[in-house]
């Protein structure tokens, strides 16, 4: 067992938590499932599909864009909103390295 409690966290796992926190909830989770590969919806797609209010679909896309998960471009009245594979990518990668024994170093 690693000892020291209070090591800095690698760098590379700074947004972690964000994205776990994010993902922490039923309701994003089945939005992200929505989108096909390298697709881009509207929030009116989304909510749509959504059992939810637009109001609630709304606030689930800002706490998924905050994290950073989702990434969104205004075009006109509409904001189109895709999934930030590349941040995804490297942030599982991350845990399944260390899960694996692996470092950064």
């Amino acid at each position: 067992m690693k000892t020291n409690y209070t090591d800095v966290l690698p760098p590379e796992w700074k947004p972690m938590s964000d994205i776990f926190t994010a993902l922490g909830d039923e309701h994003r989770q089945r939005m992200l499932m929505l989108f096909e590969p390298d697709e881009r919806l509207t929030a009116g797609q989304i909510a749509e599909a959504s059992t939810l209010a637009r109001t609630t679909v709304s606030h689930h896309l800002k706490i998924l864009r905050q994290a950073e998960v989702l990434l969104s471009e205004k075009k006109g009245k509409e904001v189109w909103f895709w999934i930030n594979k590349p941040l995804l990518e490297k942030t599982f990668g991350n845990v399944l390295n260390y899960l694996q024994g692996k470092t950064n170093d």
